[in-house]
């Protein structure tokens, strides 16, 4: 186990300790030396975490104490870098840059013991499909999505066939080959999937949809038999 990991598990241990942990007890749960524990404890106080105590009468963390929103795990720092890098690749231009920026603003805050993970996770999304090419600023569209707007579209289905249409757009889905639309169509008064690469033109309207985003999202689970989470 990484020291950095090793301190937030001190602090996740203490904080839902209830009395005091003796250094031993820290020590067997996480399987280290006494002399490592010692250690660590000095350097959580160093760095002004508020845990009390000393060697042999046991530590306590004080209540309303709590991690700072950054302080990841290296699971979790990795899960976060291989998502963001997922998402550089395969997002569109605005999403991947927001993603390329997500992880440089990580970088920067980060305690630097982590930050060869952000620089270097040793984990890459890898596909070997091309990419969808899209004709539409897929912004726009994840912008009607956040603000309910229904949206004025021309679709072109694989036959060929050219329609108008207009559509309430609940997710996309970003799969590795393509990106697809779910919403309800007006025309067909049904769910309806399109792909992000056959839409010709997005017109985000000024109405918003009845009904609200989540409703929607729990009635398409339903007509398409998806369980709920």
């Amino acid at each position: 186990m990484r020291r950095t990991e090793r301190l937030f598990r001190i602090i996740q241990t203490l904080r839902g300790a209830r009395r005091a942990m003796t250094g031993r007890e820290l020590a067997g749960e996480l399987e280290v030396s006494l002399r490592t524990l010692y250690r660590d404890i000095a350097e959580l106080m160093a760095q002004r975490v508020p845990v009390r105590g000393e060697a042999g009468t046991g530590y306590v963390l004080d209540k309303g104490y709590d991690l700072p929103p950054l302080m990841l795990t290296p699971d979790e720092l990795e899960a976060a870098v291989l998502g963001a890098s997922w998402v550089a690749a395969r997002g569109d231009a605005q999403l991947a840059q927001g993603a390329r920026d997500l992880i440089v603003k990580l970088t920067a805050v980060v305690p630097a013991a982590l930050r060869p993970i952000v620089l270097d996770a040793g984990l890459k999304p890898v596909s070997m499909t091309r990419q969808p090419v899209e004709t539409i600023d897929l912004a726009e569209l994840r912008h009607a999505i956040r603000d309910r707007r229904k949206v004025a579209i021309t679709y072109v289905d694989a036959q060929g066939a050219v329609s108008e249409r207009v559509i309430w757009p609940i997710f996309i889905a970003y799969m590795d080959a393509v990106r697809i639309v779910a919403a309800w169509c007006e025309a067909r008064q049904d769910y309806r999937h399109f792909r992000t690469d056959r839409l010709q033109r997005i017109s985000p309207t000024d109405s918003t949809y009845p009904s609200s985003r989540r409703d929607l999202l729990r009635d398409w689970k339903a007509r398409n038999a998806i369980p709920l989470p």
